[in-house]
């Protein structure tokens, strides 16, 4: 793990982990984006695995319920956010296909829907270019149109009310009725069927390029209401985030790209195997005791925390909470997770004692605001352990690893094992080092349907794992699904969530722009493939949803491919 991550993180963990702290862990887990070199980032993890990973689906969560018949001002039309389903399919993978896919979609809907009513005028619609891959349409409604769907809604109230001296379906005169109704009543309606009528009208001016859930009726409705009144007409705007188009600095730059891929050391499957096999024996031994001499490596000490900056002056800063910690359990032999320097400054404490020192954060360090930060540090050692370990020996072998029966033999299967992981990594270290270099390419403007769509996407698929790992009650769960922490997740996301639609918008557009291709049986297997899985496990899909994710995780497989052919490059551990 890179450093600053594991520390802070190391110690929040540990604060947080009494059944009385699941919810304020989950949410710190929510938050977490980790950004190694050898693991790419949670978000993205499946945008470079193989098509395979078995695909879930939650039908209980729904991370948005809002939803509205008819537009009011300022309101989003949004549906329900649909069943999430974990694995490659969930990231979206190419998303500029998605966006394709999704305008395309868009573009049948409302043609179907003008086929169906025609309007006994044309609309008057003005296209305007907005920011954020949006336009604007100022959509004019002539008179005839708007007295048309007034009769409209005068025929459906007569239909529905019981009016005093008449007959069901008999023909009410048109002051009877609306006096009946009420004419604001009436008025609403009429507004609302003026809108609901014509806004798929309005939309065919952005045909096969507006994205799907994204109309946005900016106009008031009370003014609308009230210039109908006046005028018997309507005039109305309406804002629609469209596919993006993206940029190339330079153009045509992927074809060519010099990529530089750090690899870390915790890769490298010999380390690795003896790391694992470390931990294996020391899992055998007992803990004792230190009751005569100070803190050696090798030792496990429980440790209180505190930290605070130190100003530019040698005066006290504020607290560092993030570094807090009480009866946290430091294990000596992995101290080079931690800050530099944190481990030599309390070699030989003794339970009881207390130290303080000084450490100057690395300009490294995951939290930007503690870069190159001067920190005071004090810890007070509680208690100290050292393990009482065994004779390290064949007659461990099956304990250390079921299945064997000689150390040689342990040491082999792990070896296998780790080498087969560091392969792996290394693979998933060069497409992060790809998907990054051509993001850093791309010049475009993300729309706020897309960016809340997929983030969304991201959080649901993140929570459901956390779910899996810490079984949270539904209480817990109902919490972290709210709209409000759903918002506060994609505000202070917002970066990262950012910087991978661009990237899947790169990898959608290389895979257009190159006239790539993969074939219908490799589709049609990986669908079968999913829906075997999803049925295995009792799970809802929808096909059409399942064949859209896999076929943008099969157009990232071939970009990904298409690139490494053409490119430069290296490999450096740091």
């Amino acid at each position: 793990k890179c450093k600053g991550h594991s520390f802070i993180q190391e110690v929040a963990l540990q604060k947080l982990s009494q059944s009385s702290f699941k919810l304020e862990r989950a949410k710190m887990e929510l938050c977490v984006i980790s950004s190694t070199t050898t693991t790419i980032n949670p978000f993205q993890s499946c945008l470079t695995r193989r098509i395979g990973s078995r695909l879930f689906q939650c039908d209980s969560l729904f991370l948005s319920r809002r939803g509205c018949s008819l537009l009011r001002s300022g309101e989003r039309l949004k549906k329900p956010i649909r069943p999430l389903e974990i694995s490659c399919a969930s990231k979206k993978f190419g998303g500029g296909g998605g966006s394709r896919r999704l305008a395309a979609s868009t573009a049948v809907e409302a043609e179907a829907i003008v086929k169906e009513d025609r309007l006994p005028a044309d609309l008057q619609v003005t296209e305007t270019k907005a920011a954020n891959s949006s336009v604007k349409l100022s959509v004019e409604v002539p008179t005839i149109v708007c007295e048309d769907c007034y009769q409209r809604v005068l025929t459906e109230f007569m239909k529905l009310s019981k009016v005093p001296g008449f007959r069901p379906k008999q023909r009410v005169p048109e002051d009877i009725i609306v006096g009946f109704v009420g004419r604001p009543y009436v008025l609403r309606a009429t507004v609302e069927s003026i809108l609901k009528r014509t806004l798929p009208h309005a939309m065919e001016t952005v045909t096969g390029k507006a994205l799907k859930d994204s109309i946005q009726i900016v106009s008031s409705f009370p003014e609308m209401e009230k210039a109908y009144s006046q005028l018997k007409t309507l005039s109305y705007e309406v804002v629609v985030d469209v596919v993006p188009e993206l940029k190339w600095n330079p153009e045509n730059g992927y074809k060519d790209m010099k990529i530089v891929v750090e690899l870390g050391d915790e890769i490298d499957a010999k380390k690795a195997c003896e790391r694992q096999l470390r931990q294996k024996y020391k899992s055998l031994g007992a803990l004792k005791i230190v009751a005569d001499r100070g803190l050696q490596v090798g030792d496990l000490a429980v440790i209180d925390i505190s930290a605070t900056t130190i100003d530019e002056d040698g005066s006290t800063g504020e607290a560092i909470p993030d570094a807090e910690s009480k009866g946290f359990h430091f294990d000596t032999e992995e101290g080079n997770r931690l800050l530099p320097g944190f481990l030599d400054s309390i070699l030989g404490i003794r339970a009881g004692e207390s130290k303080s020192f000084s450490l100057v954060f690395p300009e490294s360090w995951k939290q930007e605001n503690l870069r190159g930060q001067r920190a005071q540090f004090t810890v007070d050692c509680k208690e100290l352990f050292y393990r009482d370990l065994p004779t390290l020996d064949d007659s461990l072998a099956v304990k250390l690893l079921p299945g064997c029966t000689t150390l040689q033999e342990v040491e082999e299967t792990l070896t296998k094992r780790c080498q087969e992981m560091e392969q792996e990594a290394k693979e998933q270290a060069t497409d992060n080092a790809i998907l990054e270099q051509i993001r850093k390419m791309v010049e475009v403007e993300i729309p706020q349907s897309l960016f809340e769509e997929q983030g969304r996407q991201f959080y649901g698929a993140r929570l459901l794992e956390i779910q899996g790992n810490m079984k949270l009650t539904e209480e817990q769960l109902a919490s972290l699904s709210s709209q409000k922490a759903v918002n506060e997740f994609l505000e202070t996301q917002r970066e990262s969530i950012t910087n991978i639609i661009k990237q899947n918008l790169a990898v959608g557009d290389i895979f257009k722009r190159e006239n790539l291709e993969f074939s219908t049986d490799e589709l049609v297997k990986e669908v079968e493939n999913s829906i075997t899985e999803f049925k295995k496990h009792k799970q809802e899909y929808d096909e059409e949803r399942v064949k859209d994710q896999v076929q943008e995780i099969l157009e990232g497989a071939k970009v990904l491919e298409w690139l490494k052919e053409r490119a430069e490059i290296q490999y450096i551990t740091r």
